[in-house]
């Protein structure tokens, strides 16, 4: 051991500066706020985005399009995802808590099965909304499908 390896103990000391503690600490006097304005006073906060009353980007970016306020949004699970689960759980029903323990969907999505890939497992399905060719294909795997 040496000068050059030296170290404090651990939780010795704090990460954190204090202001505001006097003159003697470095950090008194105006407590790092500068002098005068809004900043400086206590409960100042500007809105969020507020640039210094230059027009804040927000208003300067143009908009367009329509943002329809009843969309309502689906996460796909494809078929040839429902068949590997099914072939490695080796599953005869799918519902959503299924595909919620196994990672496919949260707790407030909407689950749309769709078409992609083959599908041969004779399971029912269960799900908020079904493609026209996913529908098909469980339906001629000899499967079933509901609508929750």
């Amino acid at each position: 051991m040496n000068l050059s390896n030296l170290r404090p103990a651990a939780g010795s000391t704090k990460s954190k500066k204090r202001i505001g503690r006097g003159q003697g600490s470095g950090r008194g006097g105006t407590s790092t706020r500068g002098h005068k304005g809004a900043g400086s006073r206590s409960g100042n906060s500007a809105k969020i985005g507020f640039e210094g009353g230059q027009m804040p980007l927000q208003r300067r970016v143009p908009k367009f399009g329509f943002k329809n306020i009843n969309r309502v949004e689906y996460n796909g699970v494809n078929l040839d995802v429902l068949q590997s689960l099914v072939e490695k759980f080796n599953l005869t029903t799918i519902d959503f808590d299924t595909l919620k323990v196994h990672g496919l969907a949260s707790k407030n999505d909407l689950i749309k099965v769709l078409g992609r890939g083959e599908f041969t497992a004779k399971v029912e399905v269960k799900a908020h909304a079904f493609s026209a060719s996913a529908q098909k294909a469980i339906e001629a795997a000899g499967g079933s499908i509901v609508k929750l």
